[in-house]
């Protein structure tokens, strides 16, 4: 495993992350809780030392699995990374969207970081995580009822009284990125980046790689699309979102396996997995500091940890380079 550095901070996170979102069973479809402490047991076991989660990936859920299974081992051999700003019991700030939670009920979510709110939501995500401090404590969506700086003054206050030790934002614009950084020291950056999802390299990146952020990349597999095992006539579980989203048309599934099927040789040539390979690409994009990625079982979670276990040569990442420019998707909304 590699470890690298969040920007200037003293936070050094693991350069394949765990990401805690389809653990919590929001939005994923159901996930068993045995499946889902025995992925984070092993990618604990496989080196994996940095876990991102969220209050929200299940209400509760996923950051209350993660303290249970880390209540057993040595609180600083682990970066926990989770986030706030989006309330579900508490109806106030901007209103996000009203997705079914984790039984089917429709459920109301709010974007709000306000000050005083941040700072309450910070103790209950500790409570839950079963630990007296975070080591990244990023803000998940901008609350546009919020200034920035009313938000940032939230973080400052925390990081003087030890209950985090680094600052970033998720979901945020270049321009709000650079005003919550005039503010306070910020560690990174977290957003959408896999090879059929470059926006970010427009300017984020850049931005990123100019003001020495630490850049977090969630959906690496464009929420496992890029493994393959997807086909055109699949069957969601109930309450998984996947369903509804572009990236799953059946024909934009055809049009991405055509191309991963081409990778295939290149991941055979390293005795890996065509996702372990698309991981390890991403990897090697500049500026980019580690992939967050899911895991529901013990299987998934060391197939994802050994995706560092090759290295990709230059020729070989020319040719991804080319089919990922080739690949035409139809992201229009269904």
């Amino acid at each position: 495993m590699e470890y690298r550095r969040l920007g200037s901070s003293d936070v050094t996170v693991s350069v394949i992350t765990f990401g805690a979102w389809a653990i919590g069973g929001w939005m994923w479809g159901k996930q068993d809780e045995s499946d889902a402490i025995a992925a984070i047991e092993t990618a604990l076991d496989e080196g994996v030392t940095s876990i991102d989660t969220a209050p929200v990936y299940g209400f509760g859920y996923s950051e209350e699995i993660i303290g249970r299974v880390l209540s057993g081992r040595k609180r600083q051999a682990v970066q926990l990374l989770t986030k706030y700003g989006l309330r579900w019991e508490k109806q106030e700030g901007e209103f996000f969207f009203e997705p079914p939670d984790t039984t089917g009920r429709p459920v109301k979510i709010f974007r709000n970081a306000r000050k005083a709110d941040v700072i309450a939501e910070c103790e209950q995500s500790l409570q839950r995580l079963r630990t007296d401090y975070i080591d990244l404590y990023q803000c998940h969506w901008r609350d546009g009822t919020t200034p920035v700086a009313e938000t940032m003054a939230a973080m400052d206050a925390l990081l003087k009284d030890g209950k985090i030790r680094a600052a970033g934002v998720s979901n945020f614009a270049v321009e709000e990125i650079d005003e919550a950084r005039k503010v306070i020291p910020l560690a990174s950056y977290q957003g959408p980046y896999s090879m059929i999802r470059r926006d970010m390299e427009t300017n984020i990146l850049p931005f990123c790689r100019e003001h020495d952020l630490g850049v977090l990349a969630y959906s690496p597999l464009q929420r496992g699309l890029l493994t393959g095992k997807f086909t055109e006539d699949h069957q969601y579980a109930e309450g998984d979102n996947r369903a509804k989203s572009q990236y799953f048309k059946p024909e934009n599934i055809r049009r991405v396996n055509a191309m991963l099927k081409e990778i295939g040789p290149i991941a055979s040539a390293h005795k890996a997995t065509v996702a372990q390979v698309v991981i390890h690409w991403t990897l090697l994009q500049p500026g980019i500091t580690a992939a967050l990625v899911g895991a529901r079982n013990a299987k998934q979670a060391k197939e994802n940890a050994h995706a560092v276990a090759f290295t990709l040569t230059r020729e070989e990442v020319a040719r991804i380079d080319e089919l990922a420019s080739s690949l035409k998707l139809d992201l229009t909304k269904r």
